[in-house]
């Protein structure tokens, strides 16, 4: 087990959040949560304070997390649906496919995750699945993202979108990303890996072929940011994040939804289901409706960059 997963399970059993501490259990939640990272973690932190505020003992959550394998998002899900928990949230990607898949009658509650549609392979989309599952997105306007980026970035021509070729909605920010950068005369190139180890490789020997590097909400390249730093600077290569705990740790500029927030959203979502019996089936999917435009001023530093006054500093 990761150090960061012990903390960060130990900080919740401390505030009573696993056990439901102080009295019996009305309702179980199960939550399977793909990795321990600062975006993912602010979710579930922010779905449990919602929850934990209405209901108060009278719920024990039961958190569990795949260390980035969606192969033991199957695993965790199938062990919620085999104790019939009360509800199940999904936070990632991998984890609302697998909760997807374990079960049509357990509701679903998905958090960042940046397009349903795509996550579920549902055609033409239209904000409610139909099905057992609702949930909020992560998702920020990704055409104004790509006028940031020409805007801060004026210099560079030439811009890479590193993705995680696993990660379906990686994909989906960077098709939109790409199609605004080369309306705005920009040329692009996808520098897609396919796991951790292949991102050194990949993204050194893209580095000749950018002038800039957009990253969209991709949660291996967050498990992996430090490393992508550190390609970076080597050559002060400007890097747009998608979000701003990945901006903290390796981009210049983001503009950024809060993921506390979306996890917020998500527990009244399930307070909804579990206290007033919403049917999650028609249950609209929710945005943080308000992202905000952020820099990192250790990298903009670096880069010798002045971000435009409206931007906050993380």
């Amino acid at each position: 087990m990761k150090k960061g997963k012990i903390l960060f399970l130990a900080a919740l059993t401390s505030m009573g959040l696993l056990t439901g501490c102080g009295g019996k259990a009305k309702y179980t939640i199960g939550i399977c949560q793909l990795a321990t990272h600062p975006a993912l973690d602010a979710a579930t932190q922010g779905f449990m304070d919602a929850i934990k505020d209405k209901l108060g003992s009278q719920v024990k959550f039961d958190l569990q997390i795949a260390s980035g394998d969606s192969g033991v998002c199957s695993t965790i899900v199938n062990s919620f649906v085999a104790k019939n928990v009360d509800l199940m949230m999904a936070n990632a990607t991998p984890a609302l496919q697998a909760s997807a898949n374990a079960t049509t009658t357990i509701p679903v509650l998905g958090t960042s995750i940046t397009e349903y549609g795509v996550a579920l392979g549902i055609k033409d989309f239209k904000g409610v699945t139909g099905i057992n599952v609702s949930g909020t997105s992560d998702l920020a306007p990704l055409e104004e993202q790509a006028t940031m980026l020409t805007e801060v970035f004026p210099t560079a021509n030439r811009i890479g979108l590193l993705y995680c070729s696993a990660e379906a909605n990686s994909l989906y920010q960077v098709q939109v990303v790409e199609e605004a950068l080369q309306a705005k005369g920009k040329t692009t190139k996808r520098i897609p890996f396919s796991e951790s180890n292949d991102i050194s490789p990949v993204l050194r020997g893209s580095l000749n072929d950018i002038d800039a590097l957009y990253i969209p909400t991709d949660n291996t390249c967050a498990d992996n940011a430090t490393t992508i730093d550190a390609i970076c600077a080597e050559k002060k290569l400007p890097v747009f994040a998608g979000e701003e705990n990945l901006c903290a740790k390796c981009g210049a500029i983001t503009l950024s939804i809060s993921y506390y927030n979306i996890g917020l959203k998500t527990g009244k979502m399930a307070l909804e289901i579990l206290e007033n019996n919403a049917d999650v089936s028609k249950m609209a999917i929710a945005y943080d409706e308000n992202p905000v435009k952020k820099y990192n001023e250790t990298i903009c530093a670096r880069l010798g960059i002045t971000p435009p006054a409206e931007y906050e500093k993380i």
